[in-house]
Order: structure tokens, then C-alpha cells, then sequence
């Protein structure tokens, strides 16, 4: 068992565990069925989304999950940016707070230790694509916490029948 890294009168954010992933993938499923935020069009499963979880554990990365009452209502975690080595300094962050629990901190808790981590993981830049550019709670969360809007990438994406942006942030963790 995994001990918090932070813990408030609300919310406990820890390392996320195989018994986890469930929660998680219940999480993500409504973004991907329901919203624009992500660009996944088909639900991965349980199997998958512990996949995932592995690789990025695998590189040495934070995957985290927020708890209310013992029970997961958000997620974070930080991935490489980008497969070239010339890369390797740079992560990209993704967070998902579950269904009614948004305006409670947990996306603000979440994305605070992982920029954390990654900084004491020796990192030097976070980038955020955060997908449709009306998605203004994770553009305001972001801003926040230091990112900068430095691009949009314009009708990237198809979801819903409709052209889709994704709006780039960067911050510096050095």
C-alpha cells in the first residue's frame, strides 16, 4: 500500500495502484463517450488502461489518483511529450476528475504533484494539449499552476461530427 503524498480535510492524492484502475477507466470512459477533452473515440478497457499505467510507471513517472471518502474521483498522470530522444527533459501532463466533482480542487491537487514529481524527477518542461479549446476549466486549472497558452492547433480533431482544437501549454519546472 502506498502512502499519501498529500492529504487535505477533502481529498488524499496517492500513488495509483492495480486495484485502482477500475475507478480510473469508469473515470475516462465518460470523457471519451461524452466530451470533447479527449480525442479517443473508443473506450479502452480495464486491461488497457492498466497497460498504460504500467508504462508510464515504467519510465519513471507519476500516476496518481485523488480519493474522496476511499473513493477514486480523479486521476493524473505525466507522460513523455514526445519519442525522440532530443525530448527527453519534456513531459506532457492528463487530468480527469470523475462526473460532479469538478470546483473542489481535486484537478488543482492532482496537476500541483505531478508537476512535483516531475520536477524532482529532473524534468524540465510540462506541456499540456488540452483537447477543444472551449474546455475552459482545464485551460483556467492549468493557468493556475503556471502554464502558458503558446498555441492552438486549429480543427485537429474529429469527434462528434465536428473539427475540434487542441490548445498547447507549457510550463517551465526549473
Amino acid at each position: 500500500m502506498s502512502s499519501p503524498c498529500l492529504t487535505s480535510a477533502t481529498v488524499e492524492i496517492l500513488d495509483a495502484e492495480p486495484h485502482h484502475v477500475a475507478a480510473v477507466q469508469a473515470i475516462y470512459s465518460h470523457y471519451v463517450l461524452h466530451d470533447l477533452c479527449s480525442f479517443e473515440e473508443e473506450v479502452p478497457t480495464v486491461d488497457q488502461m492498466q497497460a498504460r499505467r504500467a508504462d508510464v510507471l515504467q519510465r519513471g513517472l507519476p500516476y496518481l489518483v485523488a480519493l474522496k471518502d476511499g473513493e477514486v474521483v480523479g486521476y493524473a498522470y505525466a507522460t513523455a511529450y514526445r519519442a525522440r530522444s532530443a525530448y527527453r527533459h519534456t513531459v506532457e501532463d492528463s487530468i480527469y476528475v470523475a462526473q460532479g466533482m469538478h470546483g473542489h480542487g481535486i484537478g488543482k491537487a492532482l496537476l500541483r504533484e505531478v508537476i512535483r514529481r516531475c520536477t524532482d524527477g529532473g524534468f524540465t518542461q510540462m506541456v499540456a494539449c488540452v483537447g477543444n479549446s472551449a474546455n475552459t476549466g482545464s485551460l483556467r486549472l492549468h493557468e493556475s499552476l503556471g502554464f502558458e497558452q503558446v498555441g492552438v492547433l486549429r480543427d485537429i480533431g474529429f469527434k462528434f461530427g465536428q473539427w475540434v482544437d487542441t490548445v498547447l501549454l507549457q510550463r517551465a519546472l526549473r
